[in-house]
């Protein structure tokens, strides 16, 4: 038997940054919004825990016990007191390294396949503390939907969003580092008072009255100068989605992809179409959103490839 979740890629339609705590992590007011790209997760009873995986940069995704997907397994494991003997197949769609929580989305549909493949029944609750423990992103790929993260990012209050918003993202040539993202965002605040985190009310009343335009207005990444600082063709990028007739253009989280914001889905086809044409990108996508967080999509369904692990 083996279980599908399919769960979504993230932007951060504000991404606001306190200065560095004692523990090293920054505070912060971070708005997610869950857009359709998605990874799909499937676990299969194995003899002993093994990660492989398919699609997009598959190549650079980690295979063993740093990838999160292997963590969540073995913290639920752990939590139930079982072995975590599972075969675990990861079909990439979201682009990897690419400030769209990839990995945290895997983490989390990793956590939800495995809890129904085992039939451990994990309280929701329960699920979010292990997503916490996993990593800041992990929880919000576990929800879905829009939501503001506080603390880290790992602490949600759920957001109502009032209709669809069209992006389109940009897929750079290259990954880039959160760790080094955070750290040139520390480099470059040197000397400076960094104000405590704080939700746009701007923002939060634009996602609930499903308004585009408010939306574009509003929307800041603080993290961007770092990006750019380390990643500076991106701003190439970000101008050619603009100059294409994007109400908004930012890098999504520590990057290096771009969003851009379209007015509607012919906007956000043409934006792409134009993006891959610029040569400053190496794909273009479209993706609506809000979407759905981590979600079963193949339960309990027969291996029909005739391996067994």
């Amino acid at each position: 038997m083996s279980v599908t979740v399919r769960v979504p890629a993230k932007v951060n339609v504000q991404l606001a940054v306190g200065g560095a705590r004692p523990d090293g992590f920054h505070d912060l007011a971070n708005v997610f919004l869950a857009v359709g790209l998605y990874d799909e997760i499937t676990v299969t009873p194995a003899d002993a825990l093994r990660v492989t995986c398919s699609g997009p940069d598959a190549a650079q995704v980690p295979l063993d016990v740093t990838n999160l997907a292997a963590r969540a397994a073995l913290a639920l494991a752990g939590r139930h007191g079982l072995e975590p003997a599972v075969h675990i197949h990861i079909t990439k769609d979201i682009p990897v390294a690419g400030g769209m929580a990839g990995g945290s989305a895997d983490g989390a549909g990793a956590l939800v396949a495995c809890d129904a493949l085992w039939g451990t029944r994990t309280s929701r609750s329960e699920l979010l503390e292990i997503c916490a423990e996993l990593g800041s992103d992990v929880p919000f790929s576990l929800v879905g939907g829009a939501a503001l993260g506080t603390g880290r990012g790992e602490k949600l209050t759920v957001l109502e969003v009032g209709g669809a918003f069209h992006w389109v993202f940009a897929m750079a040539g290259r990954g880039l580092s959160t760790p080094a993202v955070f750290r040139e965002f520390d480099r470059l605040g040197e000397g400076v008072r960094i104000p405590e985190p704080v939700a746009s009310g701007d923002l939060l009343e634009a996602l609930a009255k499903g308004d585009t335009g408010a939306l574009a207005a509003a929307v800041s990444n603080d993290l961007q100068p770092a990006a750019l600082s380390l990643f500076p063709e991106l701003a190439q990028t970000l101008a050619a989605g603009r100059a294409a007739g994007a109400l908004t253009a930012l890098v999504s989280g520590s990057g290096p992809t771009t969003a851009f914001l379209a007015r509607d889905a012919s906007g956000a086809e043409r934006i792409a179409a134009a993006l891959r044409a610029s040569g400053t990108c190496k794909s273009a996508r479209v993706a609506p959103s809000p979407a759905p967080g981590a979600t079963v999509v193949r339960p309990g369904v027969p291996d029909t490839t005739g391996a067994r692990d």
